[in-house]
């Protein structure tokens, strides 16, 4: 292991599972995808049957606050212990180079471990790593009751750098072909294409740090963004897992004041990669009300501050299009899906800067007001269409923002809206494969 405080950066000791470990039954997807979905899930496990596998040291959350949740968790606390006891995993010291293909496109990431006392998503948060979206902390004890007794953590945490020159990850990326391969395997449940490539020290040291320093240097920062001294550096802005790693800080916190300075728990293991990546996409992430007991129209006189139309589409297709479309000036449209059809809000002189500000404020008030059942937000219109079109419940489908406003969005105006933004569709998020030790 190795620090670089100025970074908040650490080189982290990392588990792979040996080499007689089938990969592509090892790695699964991040724990809060298709939470509505747990047919996903049932496929996962048939498909993983007995074989070695992170989803054995993981709580999909489809599954919390069911009857089984208390029992996976300890089953997954257990087998963390077991591969490390049978050496299913062993120790790498590396920095590793990953490469993600879908569709004939790829994206790359670098595995690093951040330093979470100079990590805070509160609003207004001045640190080098910050949340992008507002974090709910109700969201936050569940998954400390699993970190607080895991060995391992295994990381789906993506975090972003604003390299519009692709300073840090470009240089390796085009030597990756003459670095050692880790792994190379497809993923399942056709997510694509994993390749890792371990980078030399030497490049570390000589490419990748002084790249991530010269990004991180206050001068430049304040030129690049067109601000004073008043505002932090900020080099690290979570862009995938911000609860997850807001929960790592929080663990963190529990056990700092008696806890050595260098203890493991205080950094979390994270893929850093390039919001200008041209590979990577925003989505954005729908909503969902469950069995709500006013109609929506009721609701929205009675719960949203911000005029409205409500308007009928003839069509699914009708309806993407005028929200992909149509979302400008003093106007901002989100898509309705219900048993009945698919319509559009509009909102007019709206006091959010983007449309998903504008609906959250309305579906909170709605929420405590207690007249609907939970929300839920889902990727990819499919999953929003199918979940209401033919039950009781209502989709709310929006438009994504666009990428390259995220640094400055986030420094000038502080957190967005929670769910604001997608990096990809559900099956494109990060599979965990990589571990490493927090005890």
């Amino acid at each position: 292991m190795r620090n670089y405080t100025n970074l908040a950066v650490q080189i982290p000791d990392i588990y792979l599972p040996n080499k007689n470990i089938n990969y592509q039954k090892w790695a699964v997807i991040a724990c809060d995808q298709f939470t509505s979905q747990p047919q996903y899930w049932r496929e996962v496990e048939t498909f993983v049957g007995d074989s070695p596998s992170t989803l054995k040291m993981i709580l999909p959350e489809a599954y919390l606050g069911k009857p089984e949740e208390a029992q996976r968790a300890a089953d997954a606390q257990s087998a963390m212990q077991n591969y490390l006891q049978q050496g299913v995993l062993e120790l790498r010291q590396e920095v590793i180079l990953v490469k993600r293909t879908i569709h004939g496109k790829s994206r790359h990431g670098i595995l690093l471990a951040l330093d979470l006392d100079q990590y805070d998503y509160a609003p207004g948060s001045q640190t080098l790593i910050r949340a992008t979206e507002s974090t709910i902390v109700e969201r936050i004890p569940p998954r400390m009751r699993i970190r607080e007794n895991a060995l391992l953590e295994l990381p789906h945490i993506l975090v972003l750098i604003d390299d519009p020159l692709h300073t840090v990850l470009q240089p390796l990326v085009e030597q990756a072909e003459q670095f050692e391969s880790v792994y190379d395997f497809e993923l399942m449940q056709n997510s694509g294409h994993l390749n890792g490539y371990r980078v030399p020290d030497n490049l570390v040291v000589k490419s990748l740090i002084p790249a991530l320093e010269k990004l991180a240097h206050p001068t430049g920062f304040q030129a690049r963004y067109a601000v004073g001294d008043d505002k932090g550096v900020l080099l690290f802005a979570v862009g995938d897992g911000n609860h997850s790693l807001a929960t790592a800080k929080a663990c963190w916190e529990k056990i700092k004041p008696t806890a050595s300075p260098d203890h493991p728990a205080r950094y979390a293991l994270v893929e850093i990669e390039n919001v200008h990546d041209a590979a990577l996409e925003f989505e954005p992430i729908h909503r969902v009300l469950f069995k709500p007991q006013l109609d929506l129209e009721t609701a929205l006189k009675r719960f949203s501050d911000v005029s409205f139309t409500l308007v009928a589409c003839e069509s699914r297709y009708q309806m993407i299009q005028s929200v992909k479309q149509y979302n400008t000036g003093n106007q901002q449209i989100i898509g309705v899906i219900t048993a009945s059809g698919y319509s559009l809000i509009k909102f007019t002189d709206p006091t959010a800067n983007l449309p998903v500000g504008t609906l959250q404020a309305f579906l909170d008030r709605w929420l405590k007001d207690g007249t609907t059942g939970e929300i839920d937000y889902v990727h990819g219109e499919d999953a929003v269409c199918d979940l209401c079109s033919q039950t009781q419940n209502v989709g709310f489908y929006l438009p994504a923002m666009a990428k390259s406003d995220l640094f400055k969005t986030v420094i000038l105006d502080d957190v967005l809206p929670r769910k604001t933004f997608s990096m990809g569709e559900a099956y494109e998020k990060r599979f965990y494969l990589e571990s490493r030790r927090i005890q």
